[in-house]
C-alpha cells in the first residue's frame, strides 16, 4: 500500500492512494493530488545520503572510480520537502542539479545486521530528489553542508510504499524529466553498494532506528536546474515526485 501525508483544512492528514491517481482521505473522500499540500510521507529520523553510488554517475562528474567503501553523509530534517513543493536555487550559484534516488526506510531498531537479513529490517521505500549545489562542493569525501542541506533541497514522496509491495528493490527504473524532457534513465541494479551492503555497513557501527531513511544515490544524467523548471523524478512502482525550482527566497525581516 502507498501511504502519504498532506496538510488539509488546517491539519496534517494521513492519506492513501486512491483511484485514477487521486488521494484518499481517512473518511473515504477523494481529492485530486493537486488540491493537497503535500508533506514528506513520514516523519523521518536520521537521513543518510550516499554519494557516488552509481559508477556511471561518478564518471559523468569526473570521478573515475566509485569509492570502495560507501561514501555516506547526513542530512538535516529541514532539507526535506514534500511533493509539488518548491526548492530554492540560490542567486549566486552556477550549477544545481537534481538526483533521482530510491529511499530505503528502516522499520526496526537494529545493529550489526548481516547482508542476508538486511531486508528483514526494511519497512518500505520512497522516491527522492536530492538536489546538489556543486558550487559549494569542497571535495567528494567532505562535502560542504551547503551542497545538500539547504532548506527544502530534498523533495521526498509523495508516497511511502510498504516493502511487501516492492518484491525486488534492486531492479527498479529511475527517471528524471526537466520540463517534460527525459534527462535521467537508470536502474537500481547498477548501484555500486546495494541495499543489503548499505544496511550491513551502517548498522555495523551504529544503531539504526524505525523511520531512518537511506538515500541510495543517483545514476548518470544529472543536469543543471534553473528557476522556473519543473523537475519530475520517478522510481518505478514507488512514486512520481514533482518539484519546481524557484529563485532565491527573500531574506526574513530583521527584528
Amino acid at each position: 500500500m502507498k501511504h502519504g501525508r498532506i496538510r488539509y483544512e488546517g491539519r496534517v492528514v494521513e492519506v492513501t492512494e486512491g483511484a485514477d491517481g487521486r488521494v484518499r482521505l481517512p473518511d473515504g473522500r477523494l481529492l485530486d493530488e493537486a488540491e493537497a499540500q503535500w508533506l514528506p510521507p513520514l516523519e523521518f529520523g536520521t537521513v543518510f545520503v550516499l554519494g557516488l553510488n552509481y559508477a556511471d554517475h561518478a564518471k559523468e562528474i569526473a570521478f573515475n572510480k566509485a569509492p570502495e567503501e560507501p561514501l555516506v553523509f547526513l542530512k538535516g530534517p529541514n532539507a526535506l520537502q514534500g511533493h509539488r513543493g518548491k526548492t530554492w536555487r540560490p542567486a549566486d550559484v552556477d550549477y544545481m542539479h537534481f538526483e533521482c534516488e530510491l529511499g530505503v526506510v528502516i522499520g526496526k531498531t537494529c545493529r550489526n545486521v548481516p547482508r542476508q537479513r538486511a531486508y528483514d529490517v526494511v519497512a518500505g521505500y520512497c522516491a527522492a530528489n536530492d538536489y546538489a549545489i556543486r558550487d559549494y562542493l569542497e571535495n567528494f569525501y567532505r562535502p560542504n553542508l551547503r551542497v545538500k542541506n539547504r532548506d527544502g533541497a530534498t523533495p521526498v514522496g509523495p508516497w511511502f510504499v510498504d516493502a511487501a509491495d516492492i518484491p525486488d528493490p534492486m531492479n527498479l527504473r529511475l527517471r528524471s524529466w526537466v520540463n517534460g524532457e527525459l534527462k535521467q534513465d537508470g536502474n537500481t541494479r547498477d548501484m555500486v553498494h546495494d541495499i543489503p551492503a548499505l544496511i550491513a555497513h551502517l548498522s555495523g557501527f551504529m544503531t539504526l532506528n524505525p523511520g531512518d531513511l537511506i538515500l541510495t544515490g543517483t545514476p548518470v544524467g544529472v543536469a543543471d536546474s534553473k528557476a522556473g523548471d519543473e523537475i519530475v523524478t520517478e522510481v518505478e512502482g514507488v512514486g512520481r515526485l514533482v518539484n519546481t525550482i524557484a529563485g532565491e527566497p527573500p531574506a526574513p525581516p530583521s527584528h
